[in-house]
């Protein structure tokens, strides 16, 4: 987490997450997951629905996530996902 997302997970900027789902689980799987067990303040600033609110950047192992397949991207094994605000006050 980065951009200040961090803030909203006391301050954490990295977690080791292990999915277990049938079938393979997927970025919706992982949200839900993270919202769920890891976020620690208001949900409305990370998720909107099923999916992160706008003004979240999404990157799989570097990439933008909407080059990979957006909430439907299968994770694999050791991928990287990064969250990132790009709304910052002024």
């Amino acid at each position: 987490f980065s951009g200040g997302m961090e803030l909203l997970f006391e301050g954490v900027k990295k977690f080791d997450v292990t999915l277990e789902s049938t079938p393979q689980p997927n970025l919706r799987d992982l949200i839900a997951h993270i919202k769920a067990n890891l976020l620690k303040g208001k949900p409305e600033l990370f998720v909107q629905g099923d999916t992160v609110r706008p003004g979240i950047l999404v990157l799989i192992n570097d990439s933008d996530w909407e080059l990979e397949g957006g909430i439907e991207y299968q994770l694999q094994d050791k991928d990287n996902i990064l969250f990132i605000s790009t709304l910052h006050g002024g």
